[in-house]
């Protein structure tokens, strides 16, 4: 199966949006590539059985979501690796992530699916299975052959249905809430675990000069949810139960608001925090404890040129601020029964319109021969879900540590964070939890992503506008409203 050779959407302004670890592109560059799409157009050259070293020469098509020259460079680079080790080749293509879904319907429309998917969120997943455009046998024998207890449990949870494996889980990103240790320690307090935790720290802490608290609440942001999904999974608060009923106006919802209200009501700073103000804040050495992705990783050791700390002391010693942070990752809320935190998962997939054998030796090299140097492309972004071999159970994990990160200046995370930071990164992903998913809502979970009655619902309450008892059952009406038009 062959498409056309579209090159790497990018324009000459491209830049990574690290709140969801996403590329943007130029409008030109996106509109560009979905006509090239639309046309559904196939290779001049090159066919499976032409020579290696043939330049268009492939056996297979992936997509990526990747669009970054750097990235798509690397993973062409792992490619070339796959080619020389197994006789596989593959034809790479860069699909824009805001333009997929419409990339993927006039594709599988015209019967011009690709042979894998790569890089895709749990929500895309769960789309991919909805029109049944998925291979789960080959998914399965993939996890199957490298060994399924070499993958963390959550991960694979999170990407079946029922006994159907929708997808190969790669790697995760983590919403976590970072937190000053020296204070802590100063003040004596423990580390902001739970609830209670939370607003005991913040409440001793907070003064004029430093915020004990600040999360986002700016209402059209994605990553306002975001961050009230990690305060609110802990409290077992579900936008959608087993049954598709909605339920964010539960108890466990109304709770989590008010809580997140509580926090930016009294230990914050007044008026709307957004992605960069909360960010700005935690680096000045104005804020206690932040909300923020597993992204802020590298820019936190200074290895971003554009986003390095800046608090008082950071002048005369660069890693202050690095060296003084501890991270939280699940936390547990006063409703719920056990740790939970807001992740994504990223996956491969294999479709049904595959060349399943060459396709599923691809997946695999890329989860163990080339799994390192696939996470390795950006290891802040990319914390491994398969820790090892059934061999060596460690060995992807110790390998991360080790991966140069950042932009500009690379250095590995594990110079900058101890062993208990890296081990709640490493280990996180068993706790963590995505509205949605695991009811088999993936499809309602994008929409309210897309139009943010949560966010909105967020903001109202923490600037005051309304409580949080109005503010669930109006979110929640406005998701039945939508779950309806799905």
């Amino acid at each position: 199966m062959t498409l056309c050779p579209l090159g790497h959407a990018h324009g000459r302004g491209t830049e990574v949006n690290r709140t969801r670890g996403l590329a943007k592109v130029s409008f030109l560059a996106a509109v560009w590539l979905a006509v090239a799409f639309l046309a559904g157009c196939t290779p001049g050259g090159g066919s499976a059985g032409a020579p290696v070293n043939t330049p268009d020469a492939h056996d297979i098509t992936v997509w990526t979501t990747d669009v970054l020259p750097d990235r798509v460079a690397k993973t062409k680079a792992i490619i070339a690796n796959l080619t020389t080790a197994t006789g596989v080749r593959a034809e790479l293509v860069s699909v824009p992530e805001h333009r997929f879904n419409q990339v993927l319907k006039s594709s599988a429309a015209s019967g011009n699916l690709p042979d894998i998917i790569g890089g895709i969120s749990l929500g895309h997943v769960r789309t991919l299975a909805s029109s049944d455009l998925i291979d789960a046998e080959a998914n399965a024998k993939v996890i199957g052959n490298l060994g399924e207890g070499t993958w963390s449990r959550r991960s694979l949870e999170l990407t079946r249905d029922g006994v159907k494996q929708l997808s190969v889980p790669d790697s995760s990103w983590q919403q976590i809430l970072y937190f000053r240790r020296d204070l802590f320690a100063k003040a004596g307090i423990a580390a902001p675990a739970t609830y209670g935790d939370i607003k005991a720290a913040a409440a001793k802490l907070h003064s004029p000069q430093l915020a004990g608290f600040v999360a986002a609440n700016k209402a059209d942001q994605a990553f306002t949810q975001q961050s009230f999904e990690h305060i609110a999974q802990a409290n077992d608060c579900e936008m959608v139960n087993a049954e598709g009923d909605i339920t964010f106006d539960s108890p466990q919802c109304v709770g989590a608001l008010g809580f997140y209200r509580d926090m930016l009501k009294n230990y914050s700073v007044p008026g709307t925090q957004d992605i960069n103000s909360v960010r700005a804040m935690y680096f000045a050495g104005k804020a206690a404890m932040a909300i923020w992705p597993t992204f802020m990783l590298d820019e936190l050791a200074g290895l971003r040129s554009d986003a390095k700390p800046n608090c008082p002391e950071c002048k005369a010693d660069p890693e202050f601020l690095v060296r003084n942070t501890g991270v939280v990752a699940g936390i547990l809320g006063g409703g719920g029964n056990q740790p939970a935190h807001f992740g994504e998962i990223t996956s491969w997939i294999i479709t049904n319109d595959s060349d399943t054998e060459p396709a599923r030796r691809f997946v695999e090299y890329f989860m163990s021969d080339g799994y390192a140097d696939w996470l390795s492309i950006a290891p802040e972004e990319r914390l491994p879900v398969r820790a090892g071999t059934a061999s060596k159970p460690t060995e992807y994990a110790d390998a991360w540590k080790t991966m140069p990160a950042g932009i500009g200046t690379k250095e590995p995370l594990g110079k900058y964070y101890g062993q208990d930071v890296v081990s709640v990164l490493t280990q996180g992903a068993k706790d963590l939890k995505h509205w949605g998913i695991l009811e088999g809502r993936g499809d309602l979970a994008g929409a309210a992503m897309s139009e943010l009655p949560i966010a909105k619902a967020v903001s109202e309450v923490a600037l005051g506008v309304t409580d949080p008892k109005v503010a669930a059952k109006k979110a929640a009406a406005t998701l039945r409203s939508i779950m309806g038009s799905l």
